[in-house]
């Protein structure tokens, strides 16, 4: 067996590294997708509000950060892929199938997630040429957007945008666009936060948003709560396993870890102070579900001052937090096929693009097109988000936790830490985490709800 199937490519391993801040840059790409954008201001809206913002960051440094630095650190030791990260970095054989299912799992992600990427691209190019708000049936205008072959199209576009990222590489390619699109992102999120703060009868989404009630907190949003702070930081999708691989040796993860969770919460909190000034000056019910963004916010934009250029900007802001991530995504797969086959990077991946295309043809269609593409009254596209999202991503994450914190006896030195900081870590990896992890699986997955 070649070197290169030892590990992925490893003379590019060596050369081709993240920079300290384009990998923090990258990582924090990785998180700041359609998830904080999308999906969490809509759960804050159904949890009321603010008491949920807290619980949340309270969720996010009990079991985000560390299964963050355990990712990190495993993948930074094993220097291969996310297949190969645990057997590399000191584990038994039996590991190499959680390898595997860090790896599928992404594959399968980006399959869907890469159809609402072209979605963010199209009202993006709606907004700015006018046609998003030529006609104010913005709830037609998606159903009959969704029901054809653009959203194929779209898709296609941003699976190559996607992809003549990752071709170039890492320094050369997902670290520089990240370097451009990240600051650009922050940019986009204070104007329109500015924009959303000053509208008449904004200070009740503020309040909202920022004006704790714990007496709308159950069980039900404890469990969301700890569901996102997972989900928000790619936990449990090989992206930081495989991201660690690029790291330098002298990068301090802990530090990273840090900056990697505050960039994920400074994203979600300007996030809400987005779309709830904005939702509630125009009468929107923050709960709406994923229609809040593709329905409800073009209805307030098209009401609001120059609500079309507001309104472009929304939308570019999604397509890039869409495009950072599924960037991320990508690379999961394509750093497997390189080690696997000894492929070459282009090679890797157009393949891993020609496939996730194809498997997402049936996602698409399922939504519109050909709507009998349904299993037990699923489309296509929700099973695939189902089993990924609420499965294979806890497993994923909870493995991690049993790995890292029972079985890897290079923890302490790979971790970087200090003894004290890591008996800490340790104690939530072993204690802490998988409980944690365990009861989101249980939940996402239906066993038990409240």
């Amino acid at each position: 067996m070649s070197a290169q199937r030892n590990g992925i490519n490893t003379n590019e391993r060596k050369k081709d590294r993240f920079s300290s801040t384009g990998f923090i840059l990258a990582a924090i790409g990785s998180s700041v997708g359609l998830g904080n954008m999308w999906k969490f201001p809509y759960i804050t809206g159904e949890n009321g509000g603010a008491a949920f913002f807290l619980l949340f960051i309270v969720c996010l440094i009990i079991i985000g950060l560390p299964v963050l630095l355990a990712e990190l650190a495993i993948g930074r030791s094993g220097r291969g892929s996310a297949a190969t990260a645990f057997i590399r970095a000191g584990g038994k054989r039996g590991w190499k199938s959680l390898g595997i299912l860090q790896v599928l799992t992404p594959f399968l992600i980006l399959s869907f997630y890469i159809i609402v990427a072209g979605w963010t691209l199209h009202y993006a190019v709606s907004a700015f040429t006018g046609n998003l708000f030529a006609n104010t049936d913005f709830a037609g205008q998606f159903s009959h957007f969704t029901s054809g072959y653009m959203p194929l199209v779209w898709q296609l576009a941003a699976l190559l945008i996607t992809g003549g990222v990752v071709i170039l590489g890492i320094s050369g390619g997902i670290e520089k666009f990240n370097k451009i699109l990240i600051p650009s992102l922050v940019i986009l999120l204070i104007v329109l936060m500015i924009r959303a703060v000053t509208l008449p009868g904004a200070e009740a989404g503020v309040s909202f948003f920022l004006k704790p009630d714990f007496s709308q907190l159950n069980a039900e949003s404890a469990l969301v709560a700890l569901g996102h702070a997972f989900f928000s930081l790619s936990l449990g999708m090989g992206i930081l396993l495989t991201y660690g691989s690029y790291v330098r040796k002298e990068q301090s993860l802990g530090s990273a870890t840090l900056a990697i969770g505050v960039g994920d919460l400074i994203y979600a909190f300007i996030a809400g102070l987005i779309i709830f000034p904005t939702t509630f000056s125009f009468g929107i019910a923050p709960d709406e579900g994923p229609s809040l963004v593709f329905i409800a916010l073009p209805a307030a934009f098209s009401a609001m001052p120059m609500g079309s250029f507001f309104g472009g900007l929304f939308f570019i802001l999604l397509a890039i937090a869409a495009l950072t991530s599924a960037v991320s995504i990508l690379e999961v797969p394509v750093s497997y096929t390189m080690e696997r086959f000894s492929w070459s990077r282009p090679r890797s991946v157009w393949t891993v693009v020609g496939l996730v295309f194809l498997l997402g043809v049936p996602s698409a269609l399922s939504l519109g097109l050909v709507p009998e593409l349904t299993f037990g009254g699923k489309a296509f596209f929700d099973w695939v988000d189902f089993i990924t999202s609420n499965i294979m991503l806890p497993i994923g994450g909870l493995m991690i936790t049993i790995f890292a914190g029972y079985f890897w006896k290079g923890a302490a030195e790979a971790s970087g830490l200090r003894a004290g900081w890591f008996r800490v870590w340790l104690f939530m990896l072993r204690y802490i985490a998988p409980i944690l992890v365990f009861l989101v699986l249980l939940h996402t997955s239906g066993i038990i709800k409240f």
